[in-house]
């Protein structure tokens, strides 16, 4: 990795592209402000952050002095939370039946059996919503049980049987108690997030695919507006998202070779519960392209402390697309948890698994190499930040996907 301190960029334009995510994205904006400020403290550098003027996504602008080097950033949010939203706006009993839908796609693909090859912890986190869901069918269908026998005690013999039909009645009000606290247990949420991308077997859903338009274009336009940098970055099922995004922007001759550099962050990244399934052949295509491609920089992070990302899984590799020669990209390295977070806040987190998966945006109190603020805010480009920098010796490269067709 380069340690040098250089002034290359003055001015940036961040695009992030955020995972599976129904919330407003003033929660990116208020978890900048807040995190950038601790870690400024902790390392000793200058960051403020302003509103945001004119049209275009939600965003902010950052101003700061890092490695004696002052840069203007522009941070904008490519929102599709709204489509999050509208899948997930089923009833209870269409969540069961996505369960069942989502178990069976993953189970007769191959691809369930295969993730287990990789990382145990994103898969059992797969699993949680099935069984927290079924765990409460159960209870459901117990306390039901338990109000048929009691009404069956009290009422004559001839009305055993219309009681233990009525006992049914408490089967919807306690599902829905459930599902109004699915805020602390997030086992809905986590279903519908798998169900989204296995309801059409791993194919992007054409509401995604003309969103996914849309931030192309808005890229491009960022291009041209001729900032020193503009970054990408792709957080968990963002990530994704950004491989296509990207690879349909470099098919179309959106980067100049004289423009400015085109760089691209994946954090906590969960490609492979999606490039495993069976029909997607455009992911995998895009990863086969973008892996290869000069036109951009691009820096896989993730760490093992997280156990909802493919920690260390090299996204391109493990899919079964790595090109026979000719393969750039990415540049995985682990955010290492365990080191750059102390003791005392390592103790703090670690079994809080979802504020875990977020760590990649947050302050570290003994910073290592990765830090998103200097990579968001900082005077270097993502390149030449990590020129230098080998990639992690405990990432995996072994072609595990059952499914390896690419789009033509």
């Amino acid at each position: 990795m380069n340690s040098q301190p250089q002034q290359t960029v003055r001015s940036r334009r961040v695009f992030y592209i955020p995972g599976y995510d129904p919330i407003h994205p003033r929660r990116y904006r208020e978890l900048y402000r807040k995190q950038s400020r601790a870690q400024a403290a902790v390392s000793g550098y200058r960051i403020a952050l302003t509103p945001k003027t004119g049209p275009g996504p939600y965003g902010w602008d950052v101003e700061a002095t890092i490695e004696d080097g002052r840069v203007d950033a522009r941070i904008e949010v490519l929102v599709w939370s709204d489509i999050v939203r509208n899948s997930m706006s089923t009833g209870i009993a269409a969540t069961y039946l996505q369960m069942l839908q989502t178990a069976w796609i993953y189970i007769t693909s191959g691809a369930l059996f295969r993730l287990m090859r990789l990382r145990k912890g994103p898969v059992i986190a797969a699993l949680y919503p099935v069984f927290f869901l079924l765990a409460q069918l159960l209870v459901a269908l117990l306390l039901a049980w338990a109000a048929g026998a009691a009404l069956a005690a009290v009422l004559p013999r001839a009305l055993a049987i219309p009681a233990w039909l009525a006992g049914l009645a408490v089967l919807p009000p306690v599902l829905m108690w459930f599902r109004k606290h699915d805020n602390k247990v997030f086992a809905y949420y986590l279903m519908h997030d798998y169900a989204y991308s296995a309801r059409t077997r791993g194919a992007n859903p054409p509401e995604l695919e003309e969103r996914m338009r849309d931030f192309t274009r808005i890229i491009a336009q960022a291009l041209a507006e001729g900032p020193d940098e503009v970054l990408v970055v792709g957080h968990s099922s963002g990530a994704h998202l950004a491989v296509s995004i990207l690879s349909d922007l470099i098919r179309a001759g959106g980067v100049a070779a004289d423009g400015p550099r085109l760089s691209f962050l994946s954090l906590g990244q969960v490609v492979p519960m999606v490039s495993f399934l069976p029909e997607a052949k455009r992911l995998r295509a895009d990863l086969h392209f973008l892996s290869q491609r000069s036109e951009l920089a691009w820096v896989d992070v993730t760490a093992p402390g997280d156990g909802c990302a493919f920690a260390l899984c090299d996204p391109v590799a493990v899919s079964g697309v790595s090109p026979e020669t000719g393969k750039r990209w990415p540049l995985v390295i682990s955010a290492a948890f365990t080191q750059t977070l102390s003791p005392a806040r390592w103790k703090e987190l670690r079994w809080r698994f979802f504020r875990l998966h977020f760590q990649y945006l947050c302050a570290f109190d003994r910073p290592g190499d990765y830090d998103y603020f200097r990579i968001t805010a900082g005077p270097m480009t993502l390149a030449e930040r990590f020129s230098g920098r080998a990639a992690s010796k405990s990432r995996i490269e072994t072609a595990v996907s059952p499914h390896r067709s690419m789009a033509a």
